[in-house]
């Protein structure tokens, strides 16, 4: 990494991220439209993280803070970028965000069949609770 720069990402970045998490993000969710995203920004302007290295945009983190618990979602580093310190260098300014809000523990939305994800989390000291079991309802169609 030569200039790796976390800030928050401001509404002109949404175009950009989403392009960004169809080729670095695993899956996709009902959210991940423009819509969904621009609502995080104008709800939490620091909840969305972007590492950016020399201008590029290298790696994302959802840090949502609800008043309660702290969420972490979406994180993804551009595959060429992996394993050079961006995810945690994004996980640390999350933590930190989680710590300046009163935050207690992380948590963190991670695909079961995301195997390298599973080594990554670990490696960030985050481990599967598996007496809890995510319920969803979608409370909206998406026609895409």
């Amino acid at each position: 990494m030569t200039d790796l720069r976390i800030r928050a990402a401001a509404p002109a970045d949404l175009d950009t991220v989403l392009a960004f998490w169809r080729t670095a993000a695993e899956g996709t969710s009902i959210s991940d439209d423009r819509d969904g995203v621009a609502r995080l920004v104008a709800r939490d302007p620091e909840a969305l993280l972007l590492a950016e290295d020399a201008g590029e945009l290298v790696g994302t983190v959802i840090a949502g803070f609800d008043g309660w618990r702290c969420h972490l979602y979406r994180l993804a580093v551009l595959p060429g970028r992996r394993r050079q310190g961006i995810g945690s260098a994004l996980l640390a300014a999350a933590e930190e965000r989680f710590v300046r809000l009163g935050g207690r523990r992380g948590d963190a939305m991670v695909l079961t069949r995301n195997e390298r994800a599973h080594l990554a989390w670990r490696a960030a000291g985050y481990a599967p609770e598996e007496h809890w079991r995510r319920w969803v309802k979608p409370l909206a169609d998406r026609t895409d």
